[in-house]
């Protein structure tokens, strides 16, 4: 793996590791649950093969009083590891917060709020730290903004979790670019020891906020395209006649059309450093042969004008919060 990427004050190969699925989600993947080794073998693959970003949040948990069971399991498969010490401080555990849960389950992720307060964000990332086993969380994002309270506000909390020590660098999720380019007012750019990372969706199949991307580039703040396949549920769409185009250009590269839609995240964006998912290792294993795959302008240009139109802007992201007046 020779493609390296920068994260914040991290160097580190082009794609990460997405562990949601590994928690059993979406309910989909509910079966790994009762395979734990098979989770922990995924990830090993993937940090065998070079993979040295793991991608989690307290939030990834199957029921909503299991709070932590992703950053658990993360937390013991890098222990497990059979990697060096010097190895496995190469690794950057990318946690999240900000996502609440109550007992009544309404979807992936039961009943769930939002809360950006001081205290809560306090709370979370301590938390999360404990669960893991860290002193300091590497890179903690903020996993998505309450809906009410004043972005501002939020952004402000969110930034002095650095001066609470635990966290050595803030990155978020689910902003828009107005948000970020308050996020960089606020707190700057990484060269001002401020936003490192965004994590929004970004795939084939859904590109909203294009213009996040721009600014991304503009400031070196690293893009990590979650769902970056399509979503797990939506995989398949790679394989409908509207991604022909994937079909076609991976058949004269000899790989897979997931292992092209890889290709083309790190071909078209320098910042991006996808996280696919996966429960299974051959899945990331397949994955990593994106990154040795040579687009050419005249590829990148065939993937492009096959790209379906944008989805609507999913649920959870509406509506968006006000601005401090």
């Amino acid at each position: 793996m020779t493609q390296m990427r920068t994260l914040g004050p991290y160097s580190v190969p082009a794609i990460g590791l997405g562990c949601m699925p590994m928690s059993g989600m979406p309910p989909s993947k509910a079966w790994i649950l009762d395979e734990r080794d098979k989770a922990l073998d995924v990830i090993h693959a993937a940090l065998d093969a070079g993979v040295r970003l793991l991608d989690t949040s307290d939030i990834y948990a199957p029921t909503w009083n299991s709070v932590g069971h992703n950053e658990i399991l993360v937390a013991e498969a890098v222990r497990s590891w059979k990697g060096t010490a010097a190895q496995k401080e190469e690794i950057v555990i990318a946690t999240k917060g900000g996502i609440t849960r109550a007992p009544l389950e309404g979807n992936w992720f039961g009943q769930s709020g939002r809360d950006a307060s001081e205290h809560y964000l306090y709370r979370a990332v301590e938390a999360s730290a404990a669960k893991m086993g860290l002193s300091t969380i590497k890179l903690w994002q903020h996993h998505r903004l309450n809906h009410f309270m004043p972005f501002e506000e939020q952004f402000e909390n969110v930034m002095k979790l650095k001066a609470h020590g635990i966290v050595q660098n803030i990155g978020v999720s689910n902003y828009n670019a107005e948000q970020l380019r308050r996020a960089i007012k606020i707190g700057g750019t990484p060269a001002q020891g401020g936003l490192v990372s965004v994590q929004n969706e970004w795939s084939p199949r859904s590109r909203a906020w294009a213009d996040v991307v721009d600014i991304c580039i503009e400031h070196g703040i690293a893009y990590l395209p979650w769902s970056p396949l399509g979503g797990i549920d939506n995989a398949a769409s790679l394989e409908n006649a509207s991604f022909g185009a994937f079909e076609e250009v991976a058949a004269r590269h000899n790989v897979s059309k997931f292992a092209i839609a890889i290709a083309w995240h790190l071909a078209t964006n320098p910042v991006s450093i996808p996280i696919p998912g996966a429960t299974r290792k051959e899945s990331i294993l397949d994955s990593l042969t994106g990154l040795s795959v040579k687009l050419t302008a005249a590829d990148v240009d065939q993937l492009n004008a096959s790209l379906p139109a944008n989805p609507p802007l999913h649920e959870e992201l509406v509506p968006q919060p006000p601005f401090r007046k």
